[in-house]
């Protein structure tokens, strides 16, 4: 008879995962998507069903790793709220099956995973595709995904300068003061971003918050935010001017404002430049516009899972 699962509270997540284990896994899991070998990854398209009457909508994020014995799903509800609203933009619960027997091996809070696995991609993009030399870092948006975005960026990158940037002067000085003085808050979006060398757009806005016409020729931009097919956070000039690389190719042509309504073209998938199919345009301006994977939800439970696991046989 099956064990009754685990529950891993968010404090427990947070202590459990780090950055430098979960990197490398997320890599591999990206170039395993990206061969579309079904004893891999089985992933598809999220679902979505709209919750009208509260302004959101559940995303349920599946997928299975044949090889790797790893089955996983994700319930992710996302809020437009109003401003100053007590109630949180997002929630989200993983649950990791046995994928044999189909129990649940563990309830997971998912809401550090989603942070710090977008956060890791992000910066694995990064390190593919920003200017070699890169000294500035530009983030827009002072939430928990920016602060995540902050943490790792810095972490495992060098840059000379932060700078940061959000709706309200308050939210800018409160971020400022979390990171302990070590970024710079701007006043506007374009201050921030003029001649930044990467730039992570982190935001809940459905309207676009940068600007093709700031960002210097060269520029990398991981774009997180505009998970819908009408919200976006990029303009049409930065969009068609760059060379975009996504997460997955079928998540952005269906779920992607930032790709659906500029019409931009998706040139590859992150993981088929962690294959070698596809090549690493640093030299030019690159767009890597994320959406989340289930995949990598999987890989990052199945992580804390184990650590768990560890912790409790120790003890």
């Amino acid at each position: 008879m099956a064990d009754p699962p685990v529950i891993i509270w968010e404090h427990e997540v947070g202590s459990l995962l780090r950055y430098r284990d979960l990197i490398p896994r997320l890599e591999d899991a990206l170039g395993k998507f990206s061969r579309r070998d079904s004893a891999e990854v089985i992933q598809p398209v999220r679902t979505a069903v709209p919750l009208q009457k509260h302004s959101g909508f559940m995303g349920l994020m599946p997928a299975y790793m044949e090889n790797d014995g790893v089955l996983c799903t994700k319930f992710a509800c996302f809020y437009k709220r109003e401003k100053g609203s007590p109630l949180p933009a997002v929630q989200a619960t993983v649950v990791l099956l046995d994928p044999e027997y189909g129990n649940i091996k563990a309830v997971i809070h998912g809401e550090v995973i989603t942070d710090m696995r977008t956060a890791a991609v992000s910066a694995i993009s990064a390190k593919l595709l920003m200017p070699p030399g890169a000294e500035v870092l530009a983030i827009l948006g002072t939430g928990k995904q920016a602060l995540s975005h902050y943490n790792v960026f810095t972490e495992i990158f060098s840059f000379k300068e932060v700078r940061v940037w959000s709706r309200t002067k308050e939210s800018v000085e409160r971020f400022v003061r979390s990171v302990g003085g070590a970024a710079r808050g701007c006043s506007s979006a374009e201050e921030a971003v003029r001649g930044a060398d990467v730039i992570v757009t982190a935001t809940g806005s459905t309207e676009p918050v940068l600007y093709g016409q700031w960002v210097k020729t060269g520029a990398h931009v991981a774009a997180v935010g505009a998970c819908r097919p009408d919200w976006r956070e990029l303009d049409d000039v930065l969009m068609k001017g760059a060379v975009v690389y996504v997460d997955s190719r079928e998540g952005a042509l269906s779920e992607s404002g930032d790709v659906i309504l500029s019409g931009a073209e998706v040139f590859a998938e992150l993981g088929d430049v962690i294959n070698g199919t596809k090549s690493a345009q640093r030299e030019k301006t690159t767009v890597f516009k994320s959406l989340g994977m289930g995949v990598e939800d999987a890989v990052s439970a199945k992580l804390v899972f184990d650590q768990w696991t560890a912790k409790a046989t120790k003890s």
